[in-house]
């Protein structure tokens, strides 16, 4: 064979594997560049803090209702919630021709009410006269029948004396015995009949002069009077007043439940924080917030419009009866700090326990009840030495935003994927990202 031909061999061969090797590079570049491209973590050992931070709200420390008359057109609302008030300035104003009418409807009704009164003080009072009259009547009538009465019982008696006096003059005589019997049976008849005649007499007085039963319509009258005139006297004070609804003491309007043209009702119609009170900071957890904050916890409440952060107490911490499910703080403020309605935030850190095998969330995913992690593993491929994903379960023992405890076949050596450019899948081949 000539040195020629060998030359064109040696270079064919040269050049069929280095096609060869341009194929396999090739063919390598195109499936490393399907697989999913991954970051990885090593385990750490870490402290697993909580932090809890939730907005919430400044509130009033103690809320005093203002009240007034119900019914009360109103004309103007000279306040809006957040506003200061001092004791005595003018919270709304009352339309006046409606609260004229409301009176002259009252003074009407108190009017007829006190004509009824009058009719009928004037009808017991003819009745009394008229009982008067009957009862002076009787007992003229019970004086004339006694005098009569007694006359005839004396008539009878000296009858009866004439009788005997007969028959003792004449002696035993058979008819002034009868006559004698005759006077004595007339005057006992004459004593009957007196006695009789003045006991109905009597009673006829008796029945006159007898208290009759009470009538009670006057004086539920006059009761019902003495409250209209107790309901009329707001009302006139409301007029004196030019119908000026004033603040009965200092503090900041929370709540107004009027408004312009409506009228007012028997319920408060505005919530005055007491100036007197401090107010306090409300706020609401969650029930996994609420694992990490307690009564009597410290916090730090920032409240908006301030640098400064305070140290404050959980004075209360209860379940919501509106939200179930999560909790109500709230904070006592001293004396002098914030003002109903301003927002704020308050925070609060939980110092967790140290664990020895800490990763990011990121690497943790959760399937039902199970979690898990997946570990870079090595191993011989088609290509050579490639890198896969194998699913180990862990148990997460604590976790923040930033690590989860965990439990399970890792140690210090265990590459953990943290993320990847596509879903990765148990025992898939994986690059690792060159980052």
């Amino acid at each position: 064979m000539s040195g020629n031909r060998r030359k064109k061999i040696a270079a064919g061969f040269l050049a069929f594997l280095v096609f060869m090797w341009l194929c396999t590079v090739i063919s390598k570049s195109i499936y490393a560049s399907k697989l999913p491209i991954v970051s990885t973590e090593s385990v750490e050992q870490k402290y697993v803090e909580h932090i809890v931070k939730a907005d919430g709200i400044v509130i009033a420390g103690e809320k005093r209702p203002v009240t007034a008359l119900s019914g009360l057109r109103v004309e103007n609302l000279a306040v809006q919630v957040g506003d200061l008030v001092e004791e005595g300035d003018v919270l709304f104003t009352i339309d006046m021709e409606d609260l004229a009418d409301i009176i002259a409807q009252k003074e009407a009704a108190i009017s007829k009410l006190q004509a009824q009164i009058n009719t009928m003080v004037e009808n017991q009072e003819l009745a009394r006269q008229k009982k008067e009259l009957e009862e002076q009547r009787a007992r003229e009538d019970y004086d004339a029948l006694a005098r009569r009465e007694d006359t005839l019982v004396g008539r009878g008696a000296e009858e009866v004396n004439q009788a005997e006096k007969d028959l003792e003059n004449a002696g035993d005589d058979e008819a002034l015995l009868d006559a004698l019997q005759q006077a004595a049976y007339a005057e006992a008849d004459a004593k009957w009949q007196r006695e009789t005649t003045m006991k109905e007499a009597g009673r006829r007085v008796e029945d006159i002069i007898a208290p009759e039963s009470e009538d009670a319509a006057l004086e539920v009258n006059r009761m019902e009077l003495s409250g209209l005139q107790e309901e009329l006297a707001p009302f006139l004070e409301i007029r004196e007043a030019a119908g000026q609804i004033k603040a009965p003491m200092s503090g900041t309007i929370t709540d107004i439940n009027i408004n312009t043209g409506g009228r007012t009702t028997d319920s408060a119609v505005l919530l005055l924080a007491d100036s007197s009170v401090p107010c306090q900071f409300k706020t609401t957890l969650t029930q996994e917030q609420k694992k990490y904050v307690g009564l009597n916890d410290e916090v730090t409440l920032k409240l908006d419009g301030s640098s400064k952060e305070r140290e404050a107490i959980v004075d209360y911490l209860s379940e919501s009866s509106t939200m179930p499910g999560n909790y109500e703080v709230y904070v006592n403020l001293p004396e002098g700090t914030g003002v109903p309605g301003l927002s704020g935030s308050m925070s609060h850190a939980e110092s967790g326990e140290k664990h020895p095998c800490c990763v990011t969330p990121a690497a943790v995913h959760e399937e039902g009840s199970r979690n898990y992690v997946y570990v870079v593993k090595e191993r011989d491929g088609i290509l050579g030495k490639e890198y896969y994903a194998e699913q180990v379960n862990v148990r997460v023992l604590d976790k923040n935003d930033y690590w989860v405890a965990v439990e399970g076949a890792l140690d210090d050596d265990s590459v953990i994927i943290s993320s990847a450019t596509k879903e990765v899948k148990n025992g898939e081949v994986v690059r690792l990202s060159e980052e």
